[in-house]
């Protein structure tokens, strides 16, 4: 059995997907212990594999939608939710059950444990927004019953318990609202657009760009975000946010597709399909308040970034 050699106590749920595996790396470089507790129902071992001889770490297989109890803990990061569509519509009424029953069941263990807990929620909030760029005072244009609301509707009322915990019973709640992030740990499978995009352009076959490509979304590289993450967790009892964690450069994803077209020496072409359902049209954070209570905006281009998460795919690919 390994023995544990630090004090702070970590939980990350979620902790073998795509950001919770960067988290777990920066929590352990940060001094801390860390429990990763993943289903790997969209998580995937290979993202920890490094860190399980590690003595201040150790996975847990579990299912937040069960309870769960543990002691001496200091911070716990929720993470646990698939957060693409292709994953979150695959079974949306479990998908419900992760973001509600999941946070429920975390929030439990944030009161056990008189520790603080970050809710990982998402900039699907603002659904398909009216104001543009999107401010946290802003409560959103989402349609409660389509096909993409077990998500969006899903971290909506997370939000709220989150609240209502901080409210009723003092528990010190950091709520980030992460727009969207690319990086190594990326899944090939997942559906997001960068992904997509990446490995159909490595692939050589055509990238499939939904609609007329002139969406706009904003794109954050996971460095940036862990380290805004991080910089939550560290505010004041009192401070709860939300904030909204993302790059505010503003592409179309037919821009996206031709940077990476180039960046990746592709011969791939665009092949456009119909508009998905509910897709917003318009995405872009206002930070001012990230900038202003934790002194933090994306630092990584757009395309550095691109690169990076470029190399990692080709690897990835390679070794098929």
């Amino acid at each position: 059995m390994k023995q544990v050699m630090n004090t702070k106590k970590a939980i990350v749920a979620g902790g073998a997907g795509f950001i919770g595996s960067h988290l777990c790396d920066r929590l352990i470089k940060e001094g801390y212990s860390v429990l990763c507790i993943d289903n790997l129902y969209t998580g995937y071992i290979g993202n920890i594999q490094h860190l399980l001889d590690n003595t201040n770490f150790s996975y847990v297989r579990h299912d937040v939608t069960d309870p769960m109890s543990y002691d001496n803990v200091s911070l716990i990061f929720n993470l646990a939710c698939p957060a693409s569509p292709v994953h979150y519509q695959k079974d949306a009424i479990y998908t419900t059950k992760t973001a509600v029953l999941g946070t429920l069941n975390l929030l439990e263990l944030a009161k056990a444990n008189h520790c603080p807990i970050l809710q990982a929620s998402t900039s699907e909030v603002y659904g398909d927004p009216f104001v543009h760029p999107q401010t946290e005072n802003y409560y959103g244009n989402v349609n409660p019953i389509g096909i993409r609301s077990c998500y969006d509707e899903g971290k909506r009322c997370a939000e709220s318990l989150c609240m209502d915990y901080h409210r009723q019973y003092g528990i010190p709640v950091k709520i980030v609202r992460i727009f969207n992030t690319y990086g190594p740990n990326m899944a090939e499978d997942d559906g997001r657009v960068v992904s997509n995009f990446i490995t159909q352009a490595l692939q050589g076959i055509p990238l499939t760009v939904y609609g007329d490509g002139m969406q706009t979304r904003s794109f954050q590289y996971i460095d940036d975000l862990i380290r805004g993450i991080l910089l939550m967790a560290q505010t004041p009892d009192k401070f709860t946010g939300p904030v909204n964690l993302g790059n505010p450069e503003e592409y179309t994803l037919k821009e996206l597709a031709e940077k990476i077209l180039r960046l990746t020496n592709s011969p791939s072409t665009l092949e456009y399909h119909p508009f998905l359902q509910d897709d917003p049209c318009q995405r872009r954070p206002d930070i001012s308040l990230a900038k202003k209570m934790l002194g933090w905006q994306p630092k990584i281009l757009v395309e550095e970034g691109l690169q990076k998460t470029i190399i990692y795919f080709k690897n990835k690919i390679s070794k098929v």
